[in-house]
């Protein structure tokens, strides 16, 4: 059970790396298409990993 629990938190720790690299690598430009800023990439990250603030 605790180890079900720690492999599900690293598995939303590593989604929410993923989003943010990703997002970064979008230009202003591209995020703004996207309805998004760069200040919103770490919000979209967690919402997308389910990871508490």
């Amino acid at each position: 059970m605790i180890v079900t629990h720690i492999l599900a938190r690293i598995r939303s720790w590593l989604r929410y790396r993923e989003t943010v690299r990703e997002l970064s690598r979008l230009s202003d430009r591209e995020l703004s298409d996207l309805g998004l800023a760069r200040w919103d990439i770490p919000f979209i990250a967690r919402k997308h990993a389910k990871v508490e603030a």
